[in-house]
């Protein structure tokens, strides 16, 4: 499966660290969850939901291990957060 992640503005790639929800299709074990040690697991109906704080470098590497188990991704989204409130964790 080939990714292909986009910008709003092509131009410009933001290298520092962004918090991003990664879902995969279907529930993962133990075992699976081991190769992702950096990223928080939430099961959603029937996939589930890696999130973490992560570089560009950090993101494409658990996309190329996602790929490497023969995982079934379904989408990679870059979360917000509230820049306005220091002392506020992002959502």
């Amino acid at each position: 499966m080939r990714v292909r992640l986009t910008a709003l503005d092509p131009g410009v790639m933001d290298q520092g660290l962004a918090r991003y929800a990664i879902r995969i299709n279907g529930h993962l074990g133990a075992a699976m969850l081991c190769a992702f040690p950096h990223m928080r697991s939430q099961r959603r109906g029937a996939h589930t939901v890696l999130t973490g704080l992560l570089d560009r470098s950090a993101l494409y590497g658990v996309l190329a291990e996602i790929e490497a188990l023969g995982l079934d991704l379904v989408e990679v989204r870059r979360l917000e957060t509230d820049r306005g409130c220091p002392g506020k964790p992002p959502r």
